[in-house]
């Protein structure tokens, strides 16, 4: 085997390839510089394919291309050897080359043709494109019903929380309403007794000072059991059909001289607002209340805006808890004070709950108003927002000659 590689490379008995061509220079330079271009670019293939393979580790059938770059390197050697061979005789190295890159090629060939099946069944780039098309529609698809299951969550959750703080009101009207009850009949025996004591006793009595403290405390005390009877829709109602312009005008009138010179109170009433069928005299409270609330609100000056105006049937602005095919009057107090949070928003209605410091509220304000409303066959609702205020709506029900447009009985 020695011999015969030896006896292969041995190339003193053999003439170069320029003999053949007669050494005619348009021949010889023809071959030599084109076999040279086409080595140069024989060798610079291999170096394209081997830098996108190591660039791109995730492509597939990888070893099919590092099998190219041989087979193409083997035959651009085979160009070199031949330039070389037209001056020097070494065919035996050129055999030897030449039968590297045979060997190369034939084991490419023989890899490519098992693989044709899988490189058929790759994606082409209209596939891919359409595959990232349909997925990026079904992320969009997910997302949206990602984001509605978030609103439908969310609306379920403020609906629970609005049915809990329904529920809690209730029960707490319920437990208020039975206690004021039971506590006023005791207020009255007691005011009854301190008035007869009153009576009896001499002008110069040295217990008048202390009757008379107890009758302001017992009196005081009643005005609280009567708050707590409104918020629990159990106070008795005197109505009557009126001009809620009327009672606003009326107390108006009162509540302007208690406000500060630094808050302004803008009145800005329908001319055409409908009649109501309510208490006037809880109606003025109910209005007084939010006056006086939305003049707390405010720590320096600010604007103190009072509406009335019609609500049609229909109108998204009613509350949750009203017909949507009835009508009603709704009066607005909203103030440009301090605001309050959400959390805080949700428990303003709440019996003795309050925001203002310590002796300065029964925290019944805003209670009373809500149960005047709702025993009237109306609502209340309420909006704030850190910084920007407070508004307060009251809807009362439009009255009708010959129709009930009450939600309960008024007792």
């Amino acid at each position: 085997m020695l011999d015969f590689f030896r006896s292969l490379i041995q190339s003193d008995s053999l003439s170069p390839h320029g003999i053949c061509l007669l050494w005619r220079p348009e021949l010889v330079w023809t071959h030599a510089i084109s076999d040279a271009v086409i080595g140069l670019a024989y060798f610079s293939i291999p170096l394209v394919l081997v830098s996108f393979v190591m660039q791109r580790r995730d492509v597939r059938f990888s070893w099919v291309v590092w099998c190219f770059a041989a087979f193409i390197l083997a035959c651009g050697t085979t160009h070199f050897l031949s330039i070389w061979t037209l001056w020097v005789p070494d065919y035996g190295i050129e055999a030897i080359v030449k039968a590297g890159a045979a060997l190369i090629s034939l084991f490419t060939a023989c890899a490519l043709w098992p693989l044709l099946p899988k490189a058929v069944a790759l994606p082409s780039q209209a596939q891919l494109e359409e595959a990232n098309r349909t997925l990026v529609a079904r992320i969009a698809e997910r997302d949206s019903a990602l984001e509605a299951l978030e609103r439908a969550t969310a609306e379920r959750d403020q609906t629970e929380a609005m049915l809990r703080q329904s529920q809690k009101l209730e029960a707490i009207g319920k437990l208020t309403g039975g206690l004021a009850h039971d506590f006023n009949n005791m207020l009255n025996i007691v005011v009854a007794n301190l008035e007869r004591v009153e009576r009896r006793l001499p002008d110069d009595s040295a217990l008048r000072d202390p009757v008379a403290k107890a009758m302001t405390g017992a009196e005081r005390a009643a005005g609280i059991t009567h708050k707590l009877l409104a918020f629990a829709r159990q106070q008795p109602l005197q109505t009557k059909v009126i001009s809620v312009n009327d009672v606003v005008n009326d107390t108006l009138s009162i509540s302007r001289p208690t406000l500060p010179t630094n808050v302004r109170l803008n009145a800005q009433l329908d001319p055409d607002v409908w009649s109501v069928r309510v208490d006037p005299n809880q109606l003025q409270n109910a209005i007084l209340n939010l006056l006086f609330n939305a003049r707390d609100a405010m720590t320096g000056s600010g604007t103190i805006r009072l509406t009335t105006r019609n609500i049609q049937a229909g109108q998204s602005e009613q509350s949750n808890h009203l017909s949507a095919d009835a009508e009603f009057v709704a009066i607005e107090v909203a103030d440009t004070g301090t605001g309050m949070p959400p959390d805080l928003t949700l428990r303003a209605f709440d019996p003795f709950f309050t925001t203002k410091p310590l002796g300065h509220g029964t925290g019944l304000g805003l209670s009373q108003v809500l149960g005047f409303a709702q025993q009237s066959g109306g609502d209340t609702t309420m909006t704030s927002r850190i910084g920007h205020g407070t508004s307060v709506r009251v809807y009362l029900p439009r009255f009708v000659e010959n129709v009930s447009v009450a939600a309960e009985t008024v007792s």
